[in-house]
């Protein structure tokens, strides 16, 4: 699960929203400010917000683009007193600085899941110079030096806090990483925009020397090592705010141990308690449940600078996670019935004896509060099991809310107790046979048509097996709203778009329809992935009536762009110009297309999602629609540079595979060019890189070709090998004869399984439907689709009465093309629309009724 997801959940009940609206008006209100957060801005001063960030800026003082900064921590009781000596230090010597605003954004930068690259940072100081550097440091160190706060990871502590230092960006500037992804930057020694690289551990980079007033400092960094444990440490298991969890061996006596790490202040819980007080909670229960077999036994407990460590048994086994993906029957086409059969026996036994070790932790007067499948280690034999993480274990008469539970497996609020426990078993009860419970998160009635799912797809489970957990899920509230099923074309097309409208906001300037995180991103709320521009494609594509409102939107909120868009085509403005152009408003995708050409777009990765392979598309469209030839020209441009790069013997490959940042972006671009222009060399080169990222992929067990990541295996239209098939359907229009028609039959498994995590466009079950229903490959037969399109309704999700869909991680809905309802949309509608839907420069492939 990724966690940066969750902070996204606190808001609203139905979409992910950023965390910095809990102090807009009707939220928590101004109360929720620090004073200093709710002064006006002296004169010749002006104030600014980004994300969780307020900015104290002095008028006419120009900031070096990068050099040290000074970052400041601080705990809940310290911040309110630490800002105002801040502002009281800073204003009336002209220095710019930021800090976080409010008591609930502190606590979310230093919660358990909050991102370590910027744990414990509450302000931000900007020195002109290295000689300013030290003057702060050492001046600010006698007003608020040692005051409390959370180890910042990122930084160079000065003294023993809460003041740290790092060498780091002042302004927003942005290259391209490894990946091939737009990231901050900063300028190397020789002047060229590089990554500005914030990992948990202090760097220099190697073209700035240290000051050295900061290497007494340094010193004592590097003076404290894990080498002073008893222990020795082998492997990092997990990393969190709160500290990371290892396998180590103790020195003393070789016994294999799990050391968890607690940090001071940081990985705060929702009741305001750090790793360390978590720490202790768990080894408290821990300590009750001694002798049991059914959680590990605490062997240690040490201190390591600050830092505290809880010493327990290794436990054999793995994670009841970890069994998915290569024991579910339903990631097939076509699942055995004895595989259903036996997967049902074993799922059966080991929820049982996961209620057993339950009921044994309630016999010892233990509430577990945090039950859910990756805290569950299966043993070797596969019949007993141990639980693990205790970190928010409570005596049964403590009535307090969960303060951390896994979303799919969270009780709703009211239930405490053993109660929360008895509600997680219901939930893996569910789990167990379709792994979906997120979505109870957004609406618990749902757990009756999983139900129903469940018992379709698995025939041997017991109907009361089923009823008792949704009974227990529903007890208090929960009933199912009845939706149209996504096969009742148009009817469920009029339902989405129902639920698209009413779900618009455009009163707000930061995106129009609610989307994935990444929207709030820059250039997000308006690009073709997870923006406006994506919802208006779709709607477009469909034959919904059009929505002038939101295109009328989009035609302020691109004049002009924000600075800082992307300007690639799904990331940003080539995709809103080629969406603009579409709708008939030409003259503005005119102005988008100029000011992309105008962007060092050459610089760019390589993929069709934000690089050149995107963009030269979008050029190109534009050379057909309007005959200007300076865009055919640029698009061929674009053409000649990506040959370029596959042709130097030096250049890495990309580094993923698949249609938006793989190779296969540019086979779409070399082959629509093909077909513009017959120049055979361009078929040739959309042959080599099919082949390219073909050779990433990898056969399954149950046949299907995916590619391999290292770590996973992905079928998936965005980054996976169905995205790679949709190519090459149409690679092989021209040329029938390659050998590379073998990919084919895997690729069309790859797209028939009967389960897929999510349903999204670009990582789940609809694009599954949109590639079959264009696909020629041999084999695609209707039924696959047929069910496809039917199972998608196993996420289906009332908004407003409406037919919607959850996005990425599924923990609310979405909206946007990428993930949500507009892209399970489209899929619908190449399936069964009268018209032809299509994604962007992937009409449906000639000979395909």
């Amino acid at each position: 699960m990724d966690k940066r997801y969750e902070v996204h959940c606190l808001v609203d009940r139905h979409f992910y929203e950023t965390p910095d609206r809990l102090t807009a008006p009707g939220a928590e209100g101004d109360d929720a400010l620090f004073e200093p957060a709710r002064r006006p801005a002296p004169g010749r001063w002006r104030t600014a917000r980004s994300g969780d960030w307020l900015h104290l800026i002095p008028d006419g003082r120009q900031l070096p683009p990068q050099g040290w900064k000074i970052h400041v921590s601080a705990t809940a009781d310290s911040a309110e007193k630490t800002a105002a000596a801040v502002w009281d230090y800073c204003i009336p010597r002209g220095i710019s600085f930021k800090f976080v605003p409010s008591r609930p954004l502190l606590h979310l930068r230093n919660s358990k899941y909050a991102a370590r690259d910027g744990s414990g940072k509450f302000v931000t100081v900007y020195p002109q110079d290295e000689e300013q550097l030290h003057t702060v440091l050492t001046e600010l160190h006698e007003i608020v030096g040692g005051r409390p706060g959370p180890y910042i990871l990122t930084d160079l502590r000065w003294h023993e806090g809460p003041l740290y230092v790092r060498y780091g960006a002042f302004e927003r500037r942005y290259c391209l990483d490894e990946r091939g992804t737009l990231v901050p930057a900063v300028e190397d020694g020789e002047g060229r925009l590089v990554p500005d690289t914030r990992n948990p551990a202090f760097q220099v980079p190697a073209w700035v020397p240290l000051p050295d007033f900061l290497a007494p400092h340094l010193a004592a960094r590097n003076a404290t090592t894990v080498g002073e444990l008893p222990y020795r440490i082998e492997k990092a298991l997990h990393f969190s705010n709160g500290g990371g969890v290892y396998r180590g061996t103790g020195t003393r006596d070789g016994r294999a141990v799990v050391l968890k790490e607690g940090r001071p202040y940081a990985g705060l819980a929702a009741d305001g308690a750090d790793a360390i007080a978590r720490l202790e909670r768990e080894r408290t229960a821990l300590e009750r449940l001694s002798g049991l077999g059914v959680a590990p036994a605490v062997r240690d407990w040490c201190t390591l600078g600050d830092h505290r460590f809880l010493v327990m048994d290794f436990v054999e086994g793995r994670t009841l996670n970890s069994y998915f993906a290569e024991r579910h029957p339903l990631l097939t086409t076509d699942p055995d019935p004895a595989a259903l059969a036996d997967y049902t026996a074993w799922a059966l036994r080991i929820h049982r004896a996961v209620e057993e070790a339950v009921e044994a932790v309630h016999g010892r007067g233990v509430v577990f509060n945090d039950l859910h499948m990756f805290n569950i280690m299966v043993a070797p034999d596969e019949r007993s099991v141990v639980l693990i993480d205790f970190e928010a274990a409570a005596d049964v008469s403590d009535r307090s809310r969960q303060v951390v539970a896994h979303p799919g497996f969270c009780a709703p609020a009211g239930r405490t107790g053993t109660d929360t426990d008895r509600y997680a078993l219901a939930c893996l009860r569910l789990a167990l046979f379709l792994p979906v419970t997120t979505l109870l998160a957004v609406d618990r009635g749902k757990a009756a048509h999983l139900a129903e799912v469940i018992a379709a797809e698995f025939p041997d489970v017991p109907r009361e097996f089923l009823d008792e957990a949704v009974a227990e899920i529903t007890r208090d509230g929960g009933a199912a709203t009845a939706l149209p099923d996504p096969g009742d074309w148009p009817r469920s097309r009029d339902s989405m778009v129902r639920a698209l409208l009413a779900s618009a906001t455009p009163d707000r300037d930061d995106r129009l329809f609610p989307g994935d995180v990444a929207q709030f991103t820059e250039g997000g709320g308006l690009g073709l992935a997870h923006g406006a521009a994506g919802v208006l494609y779709a709607l477009a594509e469909t034959g919904a009536p059009r929505y002038e409102t939101g295109e009328r939107w989009l035609l302020d909120h691109t004049d002009p762009a924000p600075p800082g868009t992307p300007p690639g085509l799904y990331d940003g403005l080539a995709g809103v110009a080629f969406v603009l152009d579409g709708l008939g408003h030409r003259d503005r995708a005119l102005d988008l297309a100029g000011t992309v050409l105008g962007e060092r777009w050459q610089r760019l990765g390589s993929g069709l999602h934000g690089g050149v392979a995107g963009i030269g598309l979008v050029l190109d469209h534009l050379a057909r629609t309007t005959g200007e030839r300076d865009f055919h020209e640029r698009a061929v441009e674009a053409a000649q540079l990506l040959a370029d790069r596959m042709a130097a013997p030096a250049t890495p490959g990309p580094v993923r595979a698949g249609l938006l940042h793989g190779a296969t972006g540019p086979a779409l671009f070399f082959l629509r060019l093909y077909e513009r222009t017959g120049a055979p060399a361009l078929l040739e080169l959309a042959e080599a890189a099919l082949r390219a990222d073909l050779e990433r992929c990898v056969r399954t067990a149950r046949g299907a070709l995916a590619v391999d990541e290292g770590w996973r295996t992905m079928p998936y239209l965005g980054d996976g090998s169905v995205g790679i098939g949709a190519v090459l359907d149409d690679y092989l229009g021209h040329v029938p004869g390659s050998d590379l028609a073998e990919a084919r039959s895997g690729i069309l498994a790859a797209a028939s399984s009967r389960f897929y995590a999510q349903p999204g466009l670009f990582q789940g079950r609809a694009g599954m439907i949109w590639h079959l229903a264009r696909t020629t490959a041999p084999g695609a037969a209707p039924d696959h689709l047929a069910r496809q399109v039917a199972a998608l309704g196993w996420y289906g999700m009332a908004y407003q009465g409406e037919l919607a869909f959850p996005g990425h991680q599924m923990m609310r809905l979405s909206m946007d093309l990428a993930t949500g309802t507009a892209g399970c949309l489209l899929a619908l509608g190449t399936a069964l629309g009268d018209r032809t839907a299509q994604l962007p420069f992937l009409p449906r492939p000639h000979g395909r009724p």
